[in-house]
């Protein structure tokens, strides 16, 4: 059974359909890039996955378990995660407690009144774990405000991961770097991605780290899956060619 499943998945604006039909299956422990052309789809994909918006129609099953329209936090506690293309960080605070914040609010009981240094204590491991994930320990106590930018994205991955995840969807997460930078960030989670096994939903424009990372391809235009396959299967796709890489291959 796929860990997140997508079925005639369709999201509209009055005559406008951001998705149409969309159908997706995805595997325990595999990295799915979605790619498009802007205005293909891709956040309002990612939106609503994890109940940012609603489908119009459609079904979304994660573990087997239907959660279109559920809200976000809810969706959120279930076991996805997500990262946002605009860096979203408390700046004057450390890369740690950034963290810290993030695995803390996944937790059931954070505001009980009793126990909280216990659930303190517990979001503390979660973080330093998730930042040493992703090769931030060094600079956990540095205020986020202060990092580069390379790290500010990866600080955002390693707080989706402190709140873990069984399902980490990453929107544009090179997004804005230097070529020095995207490179070092890629190089980072490559060596995370095969050492956590996590599965990953990935929307990135730049297609050389789409296909040093991911596994399989989903292509969206116009709101519809046009190609699905593996990295070479699509490259090589005349239609995703035309639609999108424009003779990348």
């Amino acid at each position: 059974m796929p860990l997140l499943e997508l079925d005639g998945v369709t999201r509209r604006y009055g005559a406008l359909a951001a998705l149409s039909q969309v159908a997706m299956s995805v595997e325990e422990g595999e990295v799915r890039a979605v790619i498009g052309p802007n205005g293909a789809g891709k956040t309002t994909l990612f939106n609503v996955i994890t109940g940012t918006v609603k489908p119009t129609a459609g079904a979304i099953r994660f573990a087997g378990q239907p959660i279109a329209g559920l809200p976000s936090h809810q969706i959120c506690r279930l076991g996805i995660s997500r990262t946002f293309q605009i860096t979203a960080l408390f700046p004057e605070m450390s890369a740690r407690e950034n963290a810290r914040l993030a695995a803390q609010a996944r937790h059931a009981r954070r505001w009980q009144p009793f126990g909280g240094s216990r659930i303190f204590e517990e979001a503390r491991r979660l973080a330093d774990a998730a930042l040493e994930q992703l090769g931030l320990s060094d600079i956990a106590e540095r205020p986020a405000g202060l990092l580069s930018h390379g790290d500010q994205r990866l600080l955002e991955v390693a707080m989706a991961m402190a709140q873990q995840p069984r399902v980490l969807l990453l929107d544009e997460p090179t997004q804005g770097l230097s070529v020095e930078e995207t490179a070092q960030a890629v190089d980072t989670l490559a060596r995370f991605l095969q050492s956590s096994r996590m599965t990953v939903l990935l929307v990135e424009h730049d297609m050389e780290v789409v296909f040093r990372l991911a596994h399989r391809i989903t292509v969206l235009h116009r709101g519809t899956v046009i190609a699905d396959g593996a990295p070479d299967q699509v490259k090589a796709d005349p239609g995703v060619q035309d639609a999108y890489l424009g003779g990348f291959a």
